[in-house]
């Protein structure tokens, strides 16, 4: 008599069965899970863009900007509304993110977005500028994003921005600042004058 070990050995294994039906129904629920998610987030933003439609068109570069006082490459990340850095603004193609050229002039901020929108900031319409560390959607080490806020309409704006180089940021703070608040102290000083 053999011992049951040898012959537990000695017994056929058959092949495990694969059920390809079942694996294939899997694949094709997630793939249709995972589209039906990206068109909800497709109907968001639509419908987030819609509610902004009260933004008026962005302005452009006037034909003689004046000499750049600084100059940068890098990505713009998106624009919100100022002081809410989650509240984004996907109106006038302010939500698409790309490349960016900004240059600073004494006319103003332009914004030259290949493949997006390009406009311009006035100097009357610039608030001032700072580090931040985020922007919806876009979180970077601290003071790692050039936060510009602007007014359009009756609305304001932060929009931010990362340099190629980010050892630029600071001076980019300063001078939007400088140049924001010597535009400010003008206008008000206008307006003492006129009454």
């Amino acid at each position: 008599m053999t011992p049951p070990l040898i012959h537990l050995a000695a017994a056929p294994h058959s092949a495990p069965v694969t059920d390809w039906a079942a694996r294939i129904a899997w694949v094709v629920g997630l793939l249709v899970f995972v589209a039906f998610v990206y068109w909800l987030m497709r109907q968001g933003w639509k419908w987030r863009g819609t509610l902004q439609g009260d933004l008026p068109e962005l302005p452009t570069a006037p034909d003689d900007a004046g000499e750049p006082r600084l100059a940068l490459s890098g990505r713009y990340h998106g624009s919100t509304t100022a002081g809410q850095w989650l509240d984004r603004i996907v109106a006038r193609g302010l939500g698409t993110r790309s490349r960016v050229e900004l240059t600073l002039t004494d006319r103003g901020l332009g914004v030259v977005r290949p493949g997006a929108e390009d406009f311009f900031v006035p100097t009357a319409a610039l608030r001032g500028a700072r580090l931040d560390k985020g922007i919806a959607g876009k979180v970077l080490t601290e003071g790692g994003l050039l936060v510009v806020t602007w007014e359009h309409g009756d609305k304001q704006i932060d929009s931010g921005f990362r340099s190629d180089r980010a050892g630029e940021h600071p001076a980019w703070v300063e001078a939007i600042n400088q140049l924001s608040s010597s535009q400010h102290t003008t206008e008000h000083t206008e307006t003492e004058g006129a009454r």
